[in-house]
């Protein structure tokens, strides 16, 4: 899942690659929030971009090949 800025405002949670938002939302916080329990439950990946449309944070929820030790 990626958190992305709409153009025409607010923020669109898309899956990777898709032109079509799954989800939209005035405020990233509710975005940012709604694709981590997706991601949670899809035991996936969340992109969160920037204003600029940069990755700004990365989250993953499956399965990590290099899981911390310890």
């Amino acid at each position: 899942m990626h958190v992305v800025p709409n153009q025409n405002g607010g923020w669109d949670i898309k899956t990777g690659g898709a032109e079509k938002a799954y989800r939209h939302f005035e405020r990233k916080t509710d975005a940012v929030d709604c694709g981590r329990d997706i991601s949670r439950n899809q035991r996936g990946e969340l992109y969160i971009h920037g204003q600029d449309g940069r990755i700004q944070e990365k989250d993953s929820y499956g399965s990590d090949p290099y899981p911390p030790r310890g």
